[in-house]
């Protein structure tokens, strides 16, 4: 994996707020809603200490009774290979179940998704059987975990994209992540540098998605 210092349009930690000048709630606003979905991407990917930082942010989700209903895989270069290799297995074995046949172009698309990008971090759960914590509220954790670990990374500079997928469940894939029956891959966060500049978003007409009480 190639690494760097990042160059000057990357935005660190301490560029998006300071104990000296801390950002205006308006302008953390205006940035979270800045973080678009961005594919392909290219090195540089975060450093291990950049990905600790974000795992570390993404810990901080919300997590009744302090479970940790969560876990990160951090998969990079031959190793992206390796997943590959589980993810056509996978492809392979789900297309025998239903049937059909895959070409080879589509076995080898099966391989090459873990290429799009020079760093993938998996988030799989760990749920735990508690009478307070259900599992659909640990799962929920782990996607709270997952939004705080694509802040994370975006506030390094780095860009992501948010990917599961239908074979991300299957049991080769589990198997090759150690995740049990009960549990899910809930994202594969690709990560690595944009070479394209994160188009303005839209404004979000949230009318329809909100209803007030009193």
């Amino acid at each position: 994996m190639t690494t760097s210092n990042n160059n000057d349009k990357k935005l660190s930690i301490k560029d998006v707020t300071t104990d000296s000048m801390p950002i205006t709630s308006e302008e953390m606003i205006g940035w979270i809603n800045s973080r678009r979905s961005m594919g392909n991407l290219d090195a540089p990917a975060p450093t291990h200490a950049q990905v600790e930082t974000a795992i570390g942010c993404a810990a901080t989700a919300p997590d009744h009774k302090k479970l940790q209903p969560w876990r990160f895989i951090v998969t990079e270069g031959d190793a992206r290979h390796k997943l590959g290799n589980a993810l056509a297995e996978a492809a392979q074995v789900k297309a025998v179940q239903e049937g059909e046949e895959l070409s080879k172009k589509d076995i080898e698309k099966a391989h090459n998704m873990p290429l799009r990008a020079p760093m993938i971090i998996t988030v799989v759960t760990k749920i735990q059987a508690h009478k307070k914590v259900p599992p659909f509220e640990q799962m929920l954790s782990a996607g709270a975990a997952v939004q705080n670990l694509i802040l994370a990374l975006k506030a390094q500079g780095f860009s992501t994209v948010w990917r599961t997928g239908l074979l991300c469940n299957e049991p080769a894939v589990k198997a090759y992540f150690n995740v049990g029956p009960d549990d899910y891959v809930t994202a594969f966060v690709y990560t690595g540098t944009s070479p394209k500049d994160e188009a303005p978003r839209k404004a979000i007409d949230i009318e329809s998605l909100v209803r007030f009480e009193s």
